[in-house]
């Protein structure tokens, strides 16, 4: 069960993971050597997957923000294998989520421009098993975009 100073390194990694041990223990108010063993045991089981840079998409030529909701003809193992395949592989597909509603897929997807999204819809998705139809949505602008948890909301965890 984690504890209020486990959700605090939490919290504290996803604003700023490259805090050093010794900057961790004092934002939480703990010595060094108690936060550092918390810490490889939150990574031990699993609650810290990794580190990462956030990059700025615009800056590596990455323009086009896209929400693709993709229909199949059914959820038969042998149509769902070939168009998973797809989504793993392709590195452009950010995310795909099995959803409710109209669709069976919600897809973001992060291209160059619209040609590469084109591009990867006709040679790509659409020519996937099972894929009935796509419906693509673009985003305009990102008045909100974060990555953190709100773990501010979790007194414990199980």
């Amino acid at each position: 069960m984690l504890d209020k100073f486990d959700l605090h390194i939490l919290s504290a990694l996803q604003t700023n993971g490259r805090l050093s041990n010794k900057e961790l223990a004092e934002s939480i108010g703990l010595s060094t050597a108690p936060c550092w063993r918390r810490l490889k045991h939150l990574e031990e089981e699993g609650y810290i997957e990794g580190y990462t840079a956030e990059l700025n998409a615009k800056k590596v030529n990455l323009n086009v923000i896209a929400f693709a909701q993709v229909s199949m003809d059914n959820h038969h193992p042998e149509t769902l294998a070939p168009f998973l395949a797809i989504i793993r592989e392709c590195a452009e597909i950010q995310e795909c989520h099995s959803v409710s509603g109209d669709c069976d897929f919600l897809l973001k997807i992060i291209t160059r421009d619209l040609d590469s999204y084109d591009e990867l819809l006709s040679k790509q998705l659409l020519q996937a098993k099972g894929v009935r139809s796509v419906n693509t949505m673009f985003s305009m602008k990102q008045p909100k975009i974060i990555r953190e948890y709100p773990l501010g909301t979790i007194t414990e965890l199980g």
